[in-house]
């Protein structure tokens, strides 16, 4: 029996009424979320396994978009069944194989033109949670159209490629997240010092296990607030840097 590899409850999920809407992209479905004034600044969300209707990812790209961002999460999955809840862990590696966020270079290069054509977007950065956050890591190695990135709680973790990023890139984890090792964190840390040309950072989160930051307020524990808060605060924090 797998454990299971999120360890954050992922059962019940308390409704979140969202502020944004869901439009349609070339082949894409997405849902956007705008600020009440114009900008031509903007924010792409990648979802985690549990795809782009999830509640919990509705609500970051909503919270994006109150900092004064157009946001977006696309389906990355391009309307395939995400992972849910009740799936078995030991079908997931198979389920993996045809969800990889490694190929997600079309579906970012779809979103990101209708950004700039449709929103007329000028900076476009990119934030992805878990899954979302590999795939992030992938295409701040490979577009550089994008300004900035957050890696949540996900790496590339099989190349040696993975280290030249393009521009500047936060990689935020939590220290019981037994998806990445404190091992895994600190050879990312040493190659980024090595070989990395712009900007990164790298904090882990104390006693917070994978997917803790995507909590909705309501489903968050009270000695975690603190540190989901902050995390949230400095992903925001990081872009409004760049972006």
């Amino acid at each position: 029996q797998m454990a299971d590899p999120f360890l954050y409850n992922a059962g019940e999920r308390s409704h979140y009424g969202c502020l944004g809407q869901e439009v349609q992209i070339e082949y894409l479905k997405a849902y956007v979320c705008r600020p009440s004034f114009f900008t031509d600044k903007a924010v792409i969300v990648v979802h985690d396994v549990f795809g782009w209707q999830y509640p919990d990812i509705r609500y970051i790209v909503d919270l994006m978009a109150g900092h004064g961002y157009i946001t977006i999460c696309p389906d990355f999955f391009k309307g395939t069944e995400p992972w849910t809840p009740t799936d078995h862990w030991v079908d997931f590696p198979d389920w993996m194989k045809n969800h990889d966020p490694m190929k997600v270079d079309k579906e970012a290069d779809v979103v990101l033109k209708y950004l700039k054509e449709q929103c007329g977007a000028k900076k476009i950065g990119i934030v992805g949670f878990a899954w979302g956050g590999i795939a992030v890591h992938h295409l701040m190695l490979k577009n550089p159209q994008l300004t900035a990135g957050v890696s949540l709680y996900g790496i590339v973790r099989d190349s040696e490629e993975r280290y030249s990023l393009l521009n500047p890139t936060f990689f935020i984890f939590g220290e019981k997240d037994h998806t990445i090792s404190l091992d895994q964190i600190s050879l990312l840390e040493d190659k980024l010092k090595q070989y990395c040309k712009v900007p990164y950072k790298i904090k882990v989160y104390p006693g917070q296990v994978h997917g803790f930051a995507q909590l909705k307020p309501e489903d968050m524990k009270p000695e975690d607030k603190p540190y989901i808060e902050e995390a949230r605060k400095d992903m925001i924090d990081w872009i409004k840097m760049f972006i």
